[in-house]
């Protein structure tokens, strides 16, 4: 059993086509900054990491899950998001722990670490200004 104060923070990766919805994630980015305190990570229009389609990440701190998840299962303009939080065990986050809104994509499962240390799990700096009401 896991107590809820292993969870760290969270991670949203959105992903889109770079042909056919990349104006769609960029719509939701947009919608995402203007409504929450997150950190809106770097664009991959090709698959890094894990993930076998391009992508962009959401990391946020765990109050903001409560408020932001929900507004992404109502307003993910059909994309698909990965949600999972971070516990210093990387594998289990992302194939265990995570929660799929849309399709469930594959995950390349070999390059995920069993786990890391606390020093190597980053702290949330979010780079939004929120303006609007979720």
């Amino acid at each position: 059993m896991h107590a809820l104060a292993a969870i760290h923070s969270y991670h949203a990766h959105v992903y889109y086509d770079p042909a056919r919805t990349r104006g769609v994630a960029e719509t939701l980015r947009q919608r995402i900054g203007e409504r929450f305190g997150v950190q809106l990570g770097r664009w991959h229009d090709v698959p890094v990491g894990p993930h076998t389609a391009a992508m962009y990440q959401v990391a946020f701190d765990t109050e903001v899950f409560a408020s932001l998840v929900p507004w992404l299962m109502l307003n993910r303009e059909g994309l698909d998001v990965l949600v999972h939080p971070n516990t210093l065990a990387p594998r289990d986050d992302h194939l265990l722990h995570a929660l799929w809104l849309g399709q469930k994509l594959a995950l390349k499962e070999a390059v995920l670490p069993l786990r890391f240390g606390a020093d190597q799990e980053s702290p949330i700096e979010p780079n939004t200004t929120p303006t609007l009401a979720p």
